[in-house]
């Protein structure tokens, strides 16, 4: 799940590569904002199969459906990602909401206890379910909360791309993501992310995120998605892959979805 995961970031527009100095803070940054719209979508709903695999080669599959909602504001989203299976973890739901001008909101529901509990900004660096992938990968990084350089150009299988190098402002970001440093290889033409690499906030590197088999999900607008994203921690060997089985837009899904009741309603 990205950038914000692999399950998430909305408006594409295309930048001219002549117009970026290379290091230029300020070019990098609108890179990173672009990169951020790029598959925010006005509403969606999807399933995913989810495959956990560990060093020795054991895999676990879990399947789940989600929804997603762009806020009034154009730039902040809505989301909820239910768990269907194994049955270890059905049901177990998060609700995560965006907010661009403070923290963001996150809840998950355990069946087990069937309560909803709710994470407060600063551990948004553990795991999203034992994943791979954080809650801040899955909910995304705010654009202005970091440091952004613009380090090189290259090419990913004939595409162009820019690779923007961000670091957090402030201890309080370093702390709440877990990332000292984080490298992403963006692509040119879209500004989809192919590749994010993470190091943690002892500097060590931490793990990497693929994004892969590409669509243009809104083509009126031009918002793009990765149907496969596999993050893999480079210190356990560990590695999740996320798969979409199914996307639509959906523009009508209601506001109630989006709560902390809806959780509570098991499947």
């Amino acid at each position: 799940m990205s950038a914000r995961g692999a399950l998430l970031a909305g408006a594409c527009l295309v930048l001219q590569a002549a117009s970026v100095a290379r290091g230029a803070g300020s070019d990098a940054t609108e890179i990173m904002r672009k990169t951020f719209y790029v598959s925010k979508v006005v509403g969606s709903v999807q399933t995913v199969t989810m495959v956990l695999k560990n060093e020795s080669g054991g895999t676990r599959v879990r399947k789940t459906t989600g929804f997603t909602k762009l806020q009034s504001n154009g730039k902040d989203s809505n989301q909820v990602v239910r768990f269907l299976s194994p049955p270890d973890v059905k049901n177990t739901s998060n609700l995560m909401l965006e907010h661009s001008d403070g923290d963001d909101d996150i809840w998950i529901y355990l069946p087990a206890l069937k309560k909803v509990r709710r994470i407060v900004a600063s551990n948004k660096k553990d795991s999203f379910v034992g994943s791979d992938f954080s809650y801040g990968d899955v909910i995304g990084q705010r654009v202005d909360d970091w440091t952004h350089t613009l380090v090189t150009e290259g090419t990913v299988e004939g595409a162009k791309t820019y690779v923007v190098e961000s670091r957090p402002k402030t201890d309080d970001v370093k702390a709440s993501t877990g990332y000292s440093k984080v490298r992403y290889t963006i692509r040119q033409d879209n500004f989809v992310t192919v590749k994010g690499e993470y190091w943690d906030v002892g500097g060590r590197e931490l793990k990497e995120i693929v994004y892969s088999e590409f669509k243009e999900v809104d083509p009126a607008n031009r918002k793009w998605l990765a149907m496969k994203i596999e993050a893999r921690n480079r210190q356990t060997g560990h590695s999740t892959s996320i798969s979409y089985d199914s996307f639509r837009l959906d523009a009508g899904i209601k506001d109630e979805v989006f709560t902390t009741h809806y959780l509570e309603k098991e499947q």
